[in-house]
Formats: structure tokens, sequence, C-alpha cells
């Protein structure tokens, strides 16, 4: 049987660069190769397609979601792309990595949107059962320069539709997040440009995951600094 693969995600506020650099990532391993799945959330599976376009629907007529139902949605998403395709790819050896999981409902519904975490975890639970990342990458940026980053073309309803008070209790909830457990978080400072940010995200991977590390190192990839 082959090893678990590892599992490594990149969370943050909107702006941060999160899909970016988890693209660059996944491609990054790949080159090294190690067999890697990259996945997006909402979404990922037919099931989680179908959520996240009424999560981030903005057509005219679509109404307002209650809190609840938000998480509540991304969650059922979350269910199927880790019963789906995170768990079997990390049963067959392959290093997952995403851009959002678990997390990003704690910080936008919990922190941002003031549901109690304690009624959250237990969805959660239920939701994804054992399966937790590996290592969280946090991509910090306070909220007025990432929402300035987003086109209208990027923007959705969690942009439009929230006040910037709302974003910045989110950046609070991740950096909150990441403080009470260390030893599965890092964050980045995403202010600077994506090369730097990058290379941060390439040594902490390197760094906290060394039979990745060596594999970048060995591989054809970009190397850890």
């Amino acid at each position: 049987m082959a090893a678990r693969g590892r599992f490594v995600c990149l969370e943050g506020p909107d702006g941060s660069g999160k899909t970016s650099q988890a693209a660059r990532l996944a491609d990054t391993l790949a080159a090294a190769g190690v067999p890697v799945r990259l996945v997006r959330e909402p979404g990922g599976t037919e099931t989680g397609e179908r959520v996240r376009a009424i999560l981030l629907d903005r057509s005219p007529g679509s109404v307002a979601h209650d809190a609840r139902t938000d998480a509540l949605l991304f969650y059922a998403a979350r269910a199927q792309l880790v019963a789906e395709v995170i768990r079997p790819a990390l049963a067959g050896g392959e290093t997952v990595v995403a851009a959002r999981f678990a997390d990003s409902t704690l910080a936008y519904q919990g922190h941002g949107s003031g549901l109690p975490l304690d009624e959250l975890r237990p969805v959660e639970r239920f939701a994804v059962g054992e399966t937790r990342p590996d290592l969280t990458i946090v991509l910090d940026i306070p909220a007025e320069i990432g929402l300035g980053r987003k086109s209208a073309e990027e923007t959705t309803r969690f942009e439009a539709d929230f006040a910037l008070a709302f974003h910045r209790r989110v950046r609070a909830g991740y950096l909150a997040i990441a403080a009470a457990q260390p030893e599965r978080y890092a964050v980045v400072d995403a202010t600077t440009p994506p090369d730097e940010v990058f290379a941060a995200v390439l040594a902490i991977v390197a760094a906290r995951l060394p039979d990745l590390g060596a594999r970048l190192a060995a591989g054809s990839g970009e190397p850890p600094s």
C-alpha cells in the first residue's frame, strides 16, 4: 500500500492570493515528481460545484443567506469533497493542495458573521471526520488591501455584500486560529510580491514537511530556499 499522502492548505482573507499560490505550489511539487491533487473550495465535485453556484450567486433576484445557511452549505460541499476526492487521494499516496478548507468557515461564518465557534466545530467534525491538513499556511493581508486587489470579474457576494468590518474580523479570526495551534499553522505576509510570498510558502513546506522538502530539493521543481 502507498504511504498516506500529505495535505497542505492555503488559507487567508479575500485577495491574499490563495488560489494562485496553491496552484503554483501544486505545479512545483508535480515538477519534483510528487503526485499532487489540487482542490478548491467550495467545489471540486459535481455536488460541490452546484453548491458553489448557490453560495456565490450575485444574479438579479438572488436572496441573501443567513450565516447558518452559508455555513451548512460550505460544510455540505466540503463533506462531498473529502469523501469523493481528498480522502481517496491521500489514501493513494497523493499530496493534496487546497485553497481553503475547514478553517475558512470558522473564519468567515464564525469570526466574521458571529456564529459561535463551539456550534460550528461539531458540524465540522461531522463533515470531515479526521481528515485535516498536515500544514495550513495563512496568507495574511489587511482587508482593505486584499479587497482592493479583486477585479470586478473576481468579486463574489462575499466581497460585494459584506462590510469592511466583516473582512477585518475574518482576518483577525485567521490569525487567532493560527496562533492557537502554531505546530500546524504558519503565517506569511501576503502584502509582499507574489514571488516572495511563494518563496516563503515553499520554505515553510520544506521545513515543516521534510519528506516533501527532500523531494523538492532532489527534483526538478523550485528548491526550498
